[in-house]
């Protein structure tokens, strides 16, 4: 869009872009937060990937090795290893969507993942260093989640380093066709 709250988060996003920071984007469904995701992602000149990934679609009980790897022999039917997303993501930016969506015991894994730079595939026996940028994104309301004790308050902070809250579609009528 062109009006003027959009052209503020394309301020916000030239900005952030080129740190390192970790942006936390909030906005309802269609409003285009994987869209500034990937800007961020290509004004930040990062050389890796641009890796989405949407929390609320992949079951639970697999989040852990979408996101980590495993290693071969970490479960039945793990006859290989596998690496995760934050290894695909190598060197560029991997996009947590919906990031409130994931279970607290994956909350702790990933905030461990943001203070160290380092994974630990499931099964393995060693730490895996990363170099990601990540960008995550939630409706509105996250805040909220926080204080109800449904999202944990450190990785919140460790999230919403740089936030950018995208305006609803009826708060930028201009933006229409």
């Amino acid at each position: 869009g062109d009006g003027a709250p959009m052209r503020r988060v394309r301020e916000v996003v030239e900005r952030v872009a080129p740190t390192p920071a970790t942006v936390l984007i909030e906005g309802n469904t269609g409003t285009g937060k994987e869209l500034v995701a990937q800007l961020v992602h290509e004004r930040s000149g990062r050389r890796g990937p641009f890796v989405p990934v949407n929390c609320g679609a992949i079951p639970p009980e697999l989040m852990e090795t979408e996101l980590f790897g495993h290693a071969r022999g970490a479960f039945t039917g793990a006859h290989q290893q596998r690496d995760g997303l934050f290894v695909a993501a190598r060197g560029g930016t991997l996009f947590l969507d919906e990031v409130s969506e994931m279970r607290s015991d994956l909350q702790v894994k990933l905030l461990r993942a943001l203070e160290e730079g380092r994974i630990r595939p499931v099964g393995a026996d060693r730490e895996v260093p990363i170099d990601v940028r990540i960008i995550a994104s939630a409706q509105p309301g996250l805040r909220e989640r926080v204080r109800e004790r449904r999202f944990r308050e450190d990785l919140f902070y460790r999230l919403n380093v740089v936030p950018i809250l995208l305006p609803c579609l009826h708060e930028r009528r201009e933006d229409i066709p």
